[in-house]
């Protein structure tokens, strides 16, 4: 993260110090600081100044996690042609652009994440928010994807689909984690593989062809 800086009116950014310097630690330390008191200390801020802005060690992480998305859906947003794609180009570019925001924080997260066999299988709880406005994000691809017909409608399985697309992301976080080929080549085609495979699930298959026709024969008798 860039170099903290004072405000024109002379007052610290006390958030940008605090996430700057909760960051900073893990990087040195490889975990997350003993107690909210020594870290404030070590800032050189009163610890009341800390609780202005979190409320424990898991509010800061949970703010980096919030931020790492609104970013990725940022920069989608200032990209006209993404308007113009389709639902599975739609997501692929999310976990693109996804990634690459992860890799400018990728000692962070493998120190605090990189032991971790089962990341996001049982969610931590700084991944809640994330993943509560991930899936606003995954709803409205699902709902886009159904009026289109890219996506079927399946009783009992359609609710399911946005809770599928996390598991894409967890998975994805897993494997990049774990990826020590070069540029991250791995992961790139891990992306493109998986998110091929959940989205030919998800579309018309030809059983749901099939059963259309059974269905239409079966009515027309």
């Amino acid at each position: 993260m860039d170099t903290v800086v004072e405000k024109k009116t002379g007052k610290k950014d006390f958030k940008k110090l605090i996430l700057e310097g909760f960051i900073s630690h893990v990087l040195e330390h490889g975990k997350e600081p003993a107690s909210i008191f020594k870290f404030a200390k070590d800032l050189k801020i009163k610890e009341a100044d800390f609780y202005n802005y979190f409320t424990s060690f898991e509010s800061i992480k949970t703010s980096i996690w919030v931020a790492l998305f609104d970013e990725t859906i940022s920069q989608l947003e200032e990209q006209e042609v993404y308007k113009e794609y389709a639902v599975r180009e739609k997501f692929l570019s999310f976990l693109f652009t996804w990634v690459e925001e992860l890799k400018k924080n990728r000692s962070y997260l493998l120190s605090l994440y990189g032991d971790k066999a089962a990341t996001f299988k049982k969610l931590p709880g700084d991944t809640r928010e994330f993943k509560e406005k991930f899936s606003d994000f995954a709803s409205e691809l699902i709902l886009e994807g159904k009026e289109t017909q890219e996506i079927a409608s399946r009783p009992l399985l359609t609710e399911k689909y946005d809770e599928a697309l996390w598991l894409q992301v967890a998975f994805v976080f897993r494997y990049w984690l774990d990826d020590t080929s070069p540029r991250f080549e791995k992961t790139d085609a891990a992306i493109e593989k998986s998110v091929n495979f959940a989205f030919d699930l998800m579309g018309k298959s030809a059983l749901d062809s099939f059963l259309d026709f059974a269905k239409f024969l079966y009515q027309t008798k």
